[in-house]
């Protein structure tokens, strides 16, 4: 499941984030990238321990920790912290997967990749290039977002990111351990609780179609939940 999330961050915090990142130290990406991964990115990145870095993504930890469409979406067990990157003068970086275990090094904890998220920072008309195209089961998608919109994929897909000809395409990534593993489980649970909440606009608190439909969502997470 591919899902866009639009105004993850406001319009006024982009700004905020662009200024924080106008000043800041960029390094060669490459210098994260895996063994296979390395020899098709050509990136920046800021250093995962520089205080921007620190700050800008404990900002987008708590504006997800309070968004609905994303818990709904994702189901998030574990967070890794957000990365920033930037691709400028032809930078790309070529199709590769991502991996499936990341060690977070500092909180001594390993966690499993089910999805993988993009959080705009540049709007689409200020580069040329930079589209983040996604594969999956019908075909690949092209993904090029207005800045502080976020668009979530799993992990298991392989993606790559065209080289950006013109201007700066800055972001935010980063990747999420759900508490339901499987994607098509984890799909259907995001299909049934969006329905909850379309019916139950307008219907009684104690509605019993409501509750029923309730009680099946939430015996279904308590089936396919590993937590």
């Amino acid at each position: 499941m591919l899902i866009v999330i639009e105004n993850v961050l406001g319009k006024d915090e982009v700004a905020r984030f662009r200024q924080s990142l106008s000043g800041a130290v960029w390094e060669d990406g490459a210098r994260t990238a895996g063994t296979r991964s390395i020899a098709v990115k050509q990136n920046l990145q800021l250093n995962d321990m520089s205080p921007v870095a620190i700050e800008l993504g404990n900002h987008v930890l708590r504006k997800l920790g309070g968004h609905a469409l994303f818990i709904s979406a994702a189901l998030p067990e574990r967070i890794h912290p957000p990365k920033f990157n930037l691709y400028q003068n032809g930078g790309h970086y070529g199709t590769h997967v991502d991996a499936a275990l990341m060690r977070v090094t500092d909180a001594n904890l390993t966690i499993r990749t089910d999805l993988s998220a993009t959080i705009f920072l540049s709007e689409p008309e200020d580069y040329d290039g930079g589209e983040l195209t996604i594969e999956g089961h019908y075909g690949a998608q092209d993904v090029k977002l207005p800045a502080g919109d976020m668009v979530l994929y799993p992990s298991t897909s392989l993606h790559r990111v065209a080289p950006v000809t013109r201007g700066q395409r800055i972001g935010c990534f980063f990747w999420i351990q759900s508490a339901v593993a499987d994607e098509r489980a984890r799909t259907l649970l995001f299909d049934l609780d969006q329905s909850i909440q379309a019916l139950s606009v307008g219907r009684a608190k104690d509605d019993p179609d409501i509750d029923r439909l309730t009680h099946v969502y939430h015996n279904l997470l308590r089936r396919w939940a590993a937590v």
